[in-house]
């Protein structure tokens, strides 16, 4: 390699890094999966890399591909999401690297769980003109390009996917500090085995709902009420203290939640919550070992089940 081509190459791996963070929230909000998100801007990079020809817009050509790989990898996905044992949500992200200060609240709330899961009944073009248009802000001309139909097909699907989501586009508290306030006293309640405390916080219809696909355990529908709730998150949380298991409270997509950690320092699952009107709406667990790779060793969710069953065992 000559001095030029290093001048060259030097110049793309600089132009591409400082638009990774792009491309990946870009392809996470498409695809709610963070591996398959970081394949995606990879992919991305292998053609940038093996392009002669210099684009017009760095940040149009890597967008356009990137967009363009996660719908194809999305249509492949939805088969097997249709396959998924229980219910199926995002894989967990603790830290968006794209940041915009002027849209910090914006950028948050849609990439939560609920957005994301929302997202799912879209088909993969309307997906992904929802995330460029609403999210990103791209003119239509980019999207255009970017999902191979014209500016008016575009300015249909937007219209199609804004009325999908339009019914139940979830809300979240707009003061992000109260909502951490109450996120904190959850997690003290928490800590505590306190039901009276967790139920205060709790909204009439607050859902706690986990996603184990099959691969580790996990309450075999959705727990409804705020008595229920409550009555089984004092009751298994400090069982599961007892054996060392110790949460870290998380920002877990975009909102309040915690990452659960074994004796040994494995992921074991996180929790997320949706608040809203001073009350949790929703907990989330994301309890899958396949969806938890990203974020560290995995722990071994059967052998603490097991030694829970056991400490109840030796109780009765």
């Amino acid at each position: 390699m000559n001095k030029v081509e290093e001048v060259e190459a030097a110049r793309k791996v600089r132009e591409f890094e400082d638009l990774r963070p792009l491309l990946f929230s870009i392809a996470y909000r498409i695809l709610g999966s963070v591996s398959e998100a970081e394949d995606a801007v990879q992919e991305t990079w292998l053609r940038f890399d093996g392009s002669t020809t210099p684009p017009t817009s760095t940040k149009a050509f890597l967008s356009t591909t990137v967009t363009r790989i996660s719908i194809d990898v999305l249509r492949s996905a939805r088969v097997r999401r249709e396959e998924y044992v229980g219910p199926w949500f995002p894989e967990p992200l603790l830290s968006d690297p794209y940041q915009d200060p002027a849209r910090t609240a914006e950028l948050a709330d849609s990439v939560s769980m609920a957005a994301l899961l929302l997202l799912e009944r879209l088909s993969p073009l309307e997906r992904s003109v929802f995330v460029l248009r609403e999210v990103f802000a791209f003119g239509f001309d980019d999207i255009g390009e970017a999902v191979g139909r014209s500016e008016a097909a575009c300015r249909q699907l937007l219209v199609r996917a804004r009325r999908h989501m339009r019914a139940e586009r979830p809300r979240f508290a707009v003061d992000r500090q109260e909502r951490q306030e109450l996120a904190t006293r959850f997690f003290e309640a928490l800590t505590d085995g306190d039901v009276g405390a967790l139920q205060s916080l709790l909204a009439a219809d607050v859902q706690l709902v986990g996603d184990g696909g099959g691969k580790a355990p996990q309450f075999a529908r959705a727990v409804v009420g705020p008595e229920k709730v409550a009555r089984l998150l004092a009751s298994v949380i400090p069982q599961m203290a007892r054996l060392d298991v110790v949460f870290e409270p998380h920002e877990v997509n975009g909102q309040p939640g915690a990452l659960f950690r074994d004796r040994d320092g494995k992921v074991l699952h996180t929790l997320a919550l949706d608040v809203l009107d001073g009350q949790i709406q929703t907990i989330r667990a994301v309890l899958n070992p396949d969806k938890l790779g990203h974020l560290g060793p995995v722990a071994d969710a059967w052998a603490i089940d097991r030694e829970l069953r056991r400490a109840r065992q030796r109780r009765n």
